[in-house]
């Protein structure tokens, strides 16, 4: 359930800036509109944050199975799973809404085209001629804020698998339960 969740948010994550980067190359041409920008700034935040929020809950996961594998069923049952996905979908609607309203209410030039294919958030308070220090304020202390919590989250689950991991006296069950957790960790190194 958890793969498929983050499969899905990754195909949503990379189609938020592949297919406008092939018209610009097929047309030659380097801009983006305001409109498009703010709709592509508003999906790539999204799916950045679920990319993140749901690697978080799949370290939990493998922290459950490795250190609670007897109650690893009566733990992490399928309406857990469902509803931990759904938080993080709601973090991530209210976080990156939150981010593009913060950009709307900016202040741009009348004929704002942006010079690249992608838009992100640093750039758009960059381009804005009102005043930003409310606007970067946000910015930062949500990423701080989620990226934060999602770090914490992770690096709490590998610690206690990893003393987990070194209790065990078995040397089959230790590469057993290492194994389990490389796939894992590799995704969250990228």
């Amino acid at each position: 359930f958890l793969l498929c969740n983050l499969s899905f948010v990754d195909i949503c994550f990379t189609s938020t800036t592949i297919p406008k980067m092939l018209v610009n190359i097929q047309t030659q041409s380097k801009g983006i509109t305001y409109e498009g920008c703010i709709t592509q700034m508003y999906f790539f935040t999204l799916f950045a944050e679920l990319d993140v929020c749901i690697l978080t809950v799949m370290a939990y996961d493998r922290f459950v199975a490795i250190c609670h594998p007897l109650h690893y069923m009566v733990i992490m049952h399928p309406r857990l799973c469902g509803l931990l996905v759904l938080l993080c979908w709601i973090m991530g609607v209210l976080n990156s809404l939150l981010l593009c309203l913060m950009v709307l209410r900016l202040s741009f030039c009348t004929d704002l085209e942006i010079p690249h294919f992608f838009c992100e958030l640093n750039q758009m308070i960059q381009l804005a001629y009102s005043d930003t220090f409310l606007s970067n304020v946000v910015m930062y202390f949500s990423a701080v804020l989620m990226g934060g919590a999602s770090l914490a989250g992770i690096l709490y689950s590998y610690s206690k698998i990893v003393s987990s991991i070194c209790a065990m006296s078995s040397s089959q069950g230790k590469y057993k339960a290492f194994s389990t957790c490389a796939s894992h960790l590799s995704v969250v190194s990228l």
